[in-house]
């Protein structure tokens, strides 16, 4: 860890009421949490955060900051176990599973979904693979299902009448369509309900004990509420695909658990590290992105502006066409994984990089910008690591 400037220490007198019980662990934890201290105090106050934990992993030392409250209307603080939306960082658990499934023999990439989903046999996805539900490159699948779209039947019907606009495996549209199915497929390839494989079989695989699809009633005191722009309390609704796609609650620290298992899974069992491996394969390139299984890959060192173009908004609600890699890639340690996820009342942001085991974690209760999560994590992991240049603290 390099040397913090003492000038960043000087923020902190201005954000003390905001950083809450995240002060007492940067007194116990010395520059480095105050560091953190500095990043959290004005991004939340920037961006009217209520609730915060910043989780880091750091050659093998873990840290978790909390701050401020998880619920306006009782004031109960943020804690370890604090269960928060993370939205679509819930995909990268989703192909951990569907890699898991494949892993298991119980399903390949290269086949179509209609083999798993007879009721989808004859529609135009009986020309489409697993593989391209779980990178978004079925053929132009939306950002969201149509707002008619609200059960499983309609569901159905909704893939069976849908046209692609582009031919599989030529441009990447984000979808939770997408890559929801491919995590449905996947549990109906291996015989279970996705909540349950989530919650029975690959949450505790992981030794993760505060992850949840559905939050049970003996952990819902520590599930935060989340806030929208105008301050209302949210939390998100049931919706088609909901799990699949932007269904996990979790603690940060768990999410240091997952951080950690990505870096380096040799405690997993063999198809479960296998698994991890094969959601860091990469397929193919937009800019300076590389798109795996769930999370999107940066070479490393990168710089703090191909992360902000790589998490855009453009990058979101719009079609790219694709640089494919032929081979894919295969996994490297020298990279930078990330991803972005959002509901309507939480914003998360996870990074980590396997060569140097560092790796950090975003949740608030709220949803603000993906460029403002970006930066807060990069500055944090640059702290941790002199090959990233230092970045301004705007």
């Amino acid at each position: 860890m390099r040397n913090i400037p003492q000038s960043t220490f000087g923020i902190l007198a201005a954000v003390s009421l905001i950083l809450g019980t995240g002060a007492h662990a940067a007194e116990q934890q010395g520059g480095f949490g105050r560091l953190v201290d500095a990043v959290a105090g004005p991004l939340m106050a920037k961006n009217d955060i209520s609730g915060m934990a910043i989780a880091v992993t750091a050659k093998g030392k873990r840290y978790v900051f909390n701050y401020g409250v998880a619920s306006k209307a009782n004031g109960q603080k943020v804690t370890d176990a604090t269960l928060f939306e993370i939205g679509s960082v819930s995909k990268t658990f989703t192909a951990t599973l569907a890699a898991y499934a494949e892993a298991s023999g119980d399903l390949s990439f290269a086949d179509s979904p209609t083999k798993y989903l007879p009721e989808l046999a004859g529609s135009r996805l009986a020309s489409v693979t697993m593989l391209d539900l779980g990178t978004y490159m079925a053929g132009g699948l939306p950002l969201q299902f149509p707002d008619e779209v609200t059960n499983h039947k309609e569901m159905v019907g909704y893939y069976k009448n849908w046209k692609p606009s582009y031919a599989p495996g030529t441009h990447r549209l984000y979808s939770n369509p997408s890559i929801g199915l491919f995590g449905y497929a996947a549990a109906k390839a291996m015989g279970w309900p996705f909540d349950d494989l989530m919650q029975q079989k690959l949450f505790p695989a992981l030794g993760l004990s505060h992850s949840f699809i559905t939050v049970p009633k003996n952990e819902a005191a520590n599930y935060a509420y989340g806030y929208s722009k105008s301050g209302k309390a949210s939390r998100v609704s049931p919706g088609v695909l909901d799990s699949e796609a932007y269904g996990v609650k979790m603690s940060a620290s768990d999410m240091l658990g997952f951080i950690e298992a990505n870096m380096d899974a040799s405690g997993l069992d063999n198809p479960l590290q296998a698994a991890i491996a094969a959601t860091h394969v990469g397929y193919y390139k937009i800019g300076g992105m590389t798109q795996g299984l769930g999370w999107e890959i940066y070479a490393y060192p990168t710089d703090l502006d191909h992360l902000l173009a790589g998490n855009a908004t453009e990058m979101t609600l719009h079609a790219h066409e694709i640089e494919k890699l032929s081979p894919p890639r295969q996994p490297v340690k020298d990279a930078l994984f990330n991803k972005t996820g959002s509901t309507n009342g939480f914003g998360a942001y996870v990074a980590f990089v396997p060569s140097q085991g560092i790796g950090v974690a975003l949740f608030a209760n709220k949803n603000y910008p993906n460029s403002e999560r970006v930066k807060a994590a990069y500055r944090i992991l640059a702290a941790l690591d002199d090959q990233l240049p230092a970045a301004s603290a705007d």
